[in-house]
């Protein structure tokens, strides 16, 4: 994978850089990495992640767990 920059908190990415981070933020998520473990790798916050992927054009996957779903029961 991408060596992704370092950022400081509030620093902006802008240009061509934000889109080639976009992008590889994206085949990240793509392969199967959550959010989580993107902020976790880049150091980046879970707003920042998200927003990134949203200017890829990211198809969120629908959240982890249970969800809605009926647990098997345990005879």
């Amino acid at each position: 994978m991408a060596k992704t920059p370092d950022l400081a908190r509030n620093q902006r990415v802008t240009g061509p850089e934000r889109e080639k981070l976009s992008g590889e933020l994206l085949k990240r998520y793509q392969r199967g990495q959550s959010i989580r473990e993107i902020c976790a790798e880049t150091g980046y916050s879970i707003g920042r992640v998200r927003r990134l992927l949203v200017d890829a054009g990211v198809e969120f996957r629908g959240r982890g767990g249970t969800h809605g779903r009926a647990r098997k029961k345990v005879e």
